[in-house]
């Protein structure tokens, strides 16, 4: 199959395909004429990619999670860690984002949205003084 009907049965843009297969992520084989030819292994790749691309594992995790996959002699040990780094990581901007969050309501309730020109909001992106 070409790139667009893998695009379509994989849910990924040929753009991101392309660069899957530039990285060295998936690779294709190419027919006579030079064209990429998708396999049914190379669509399952690809919606394996996209998934985990969307549980927020980056490109290099991603590699290491398709190389396991693909190792039938694998330890579910090592697929865990890379799944429990990721879990601490998201942990991690959780309790980040709730900081900015707090802060940025802190600002926002300070700031009494008035016609007069100060503004703590900008205060604090000026000075950063905030709590």
């Amino acid at each position: 199959m070409n790139i667009g009907e893998a695009s379509d049965r994989s849910g990924l843009p040929a753009k991101t395909i392309r660069y899957y297969e530039e990285i060295g992520l998936i690779r294709t084989d190419r027919g006579g004429n030079g064209y990429r030819d998708y396999g049914a292994k190379d669509v399952h790749k690809l919606r394996f990619l996209q998934r985990s691309r969307g549980l927020g594992f980056s490109v290099e995790e991603c590699r290491q999670l398709l190389a396991l996959y693909e190792d039938k002699r694998r330890a579910s040990a090592d697929v865990r860690e890379i799944a429990s780094s990721k879990l601490t990581e998201i942990d991690r901007k959780i309790r980040e984002l709730t900081e900015l969050k707090h802060t940025l309501e802190h600002l926002v309730h300070a700031c009494h949205g008035n016609d007069r020109p100060d503004c703590p909001i900008l205060e604090e992106l000026a000075e950063g003084t905030a709590a």
